[in-house]
């Protein structure tokens, strides 16, 4: 057997304990697949003294995990110290620099410094693996960089973040409104103590940018992803959604179509969306990830499973780091860096499908001709509207509606000519409905 493949691993949290775990408990498996031994040699974390539930006393410890790339023990460098610059990006430049592989679970610093890295990783002639970075678990990089490489990819979409699935199908299941929900994930564990990025969309938007690149061949352009989060979701939306025939997904969406000078455009959205309760997307609930690729000769791949978590984590970074030991170094986005397309982000406004709208609104005569007028006047065909219930006199009241196919551009018309409308107590919620 070769010598063994020494690891330094920077980030001792849930996911750095996992990777120690499962190189003990399936050594042997993970040797045989390998071709030899994967060896922990270095270790270190913000804190020493902290009891992680493993013991680290064989590994040397590195206070400063930036000088981990410069010990000539250590062929790969495991960064799972997360954030997008700071101590993890420096690491990251450091390993390279020093001719040593890396791996990271770190989407943050792919989505924003990704093109640099690989360029950096390719010169030099070391790996740079992120399986982890997307899905926990799930092997959609590879998937897409290997399993689905001689397919033409003309969508990627899915569920992203398995913070918001969580709440939105537990709010399905329980009829419980948003901030409530969201205090319960909290205390189980589910969401951070400031769940921003999960809930306002940006974590799913750093993993579809890298989706896009390793999908389509395009350089990563996280500042393009069109974002909205699940905070303005009501439980009153959750039951009509229900009663239409959906479920409300948090969706990542990311295609790619010829403009108008015959260059490709790429289309990246991260939103709610309502998915028909055939598609097989409707079915997925609670921490649970899934991504679908449609592929021109494949069809339709879909891949599922936990997004999070120590133990699905931590096998997507060894996944990576049997690649590394089998000497699999590749381009880290499917092709070269330097071929990779700078795609400019198409308008959405263009895309044909159908919207659901719901407006909170004053609860007095008029309203409803108001906001029927505003479709009209944009050319929007409203297939149903609801008002849902009704309020004390002066109060507010829900309408919604659904309607036929026609234009994005439609729709945002309709709600720009009611912005400002003393109608109105809230911007209107929109939300794409996805084709099944």
């Amino acid at each position: 057997m070769a010598q063994p493949l020494r690891i330094a691993l920077a980030g001792l949290g849930t996911v750095g304990a996992g990777v120690i775990r499962l190189l003990e408990s399936n050594r042997d498996l993970v040797s045989a697949r390998s071709g030899r031994e994967l060896e922990i040699v270095s270790v270190s974390a913000r804190d020493r003294s902290r009891d992680r539930g493993i013991d680290l006393s064989p590994y040397a410890w590195e206070d400063d995990m930036t000088a981990m790339a410069a010990r000539d023990d250590v062929d790969v460098v495991v960064e799972l110290v997360g954030g997008s610059d700071g101590p993890a990006l420096a690491l990251a430049r450091n390993a390279i620099d020093a001719g040593k592989n890396l791996v990271t679970a770190n989407k943050a610093m792919i989505a924003h410094h990704g093109m640099e890295l690989a360029s950096a990783a390719e010169s030099a002639g070391v790996s740079l693996k992120f399986e982890a970075a997307v899905a926990g678990g799930i092997p959609v990089i590879k998937g897409l960089r290997e399993g689905a490489a001689a397919n033409a990819i003309e969508q990627i979409y899915g569920i992203l973040n398995g913070t918001a699935n969580y709440i939105l199908s537990t709010m399905e299941a329980t009829g419980a409104d948003f901030s409530s929900t969201l205090k319960d994930a909290q205390e189980l564990g589910y969401a951070e103590a400031d769940p921003t990025f999960d809930i306002e969309g940006v974590d799913a938007a750093h993993k579809l940018a890298i989706l896009a690149a390793v999908g389509f061949g395009a350089h990563i352009d996280f500042d393009s992803v069109d974002c909205e989060g699940i905070s303005r979701v009501r439980a009153a939306d959750i039951a009509q959604a229900d009663a239409l025939g959906y479920v409300i997904r948090l969706i990542g969406m990311a295609d790619i179509e010829m403009g108008d000078a015959a260059a490709p455009v790429l289309l990246q959205q991260v939103k709610p969306c309502l998915v028909p309760k055939g598609h097989p997307l409707a079915h997925v609930t609670g921490a649970t990830n899934a991504v679908v690729a449609e592929g021109n000769f494949a069809g339709r791949l879909l891949f599922q499973g936990a997004g999070a978590g120590d133990g699905p984590t931590a096998s997507a970074v060894v996944a990576d780091l049997i690649d590394v030991a089998r000497g699999e170094i590749g381009a880290p986005f499917s092709v070269p860096s330097g071929e990779l397309v700078a795609m400019q982000p198409a308008e959405s406004g263009g895309r044909v499908g159908q919207t659901y709208l719901r407006f909170t609104v004053t609860d007095k005569p008029g309203v409803l001709a108001e906001i029927t007028a505003a479709m009209r006047d944009a050319d929007v065909s409203i297939e149903s509207l609801i008002q849902q219930g009704r309020a004390n006199d002066g109060g507010e009241v829900l309408v919604a509606m659904v309607t036929h196919d026609g234009p994005e551009s439609g729709v945002s018309k309709a709600v720009e000519l009611l912005s400002g409308s003393e109608s109105l107590t809230a911007p209107p919620l929109v939300m794409k409905i996805l084709e099944e």
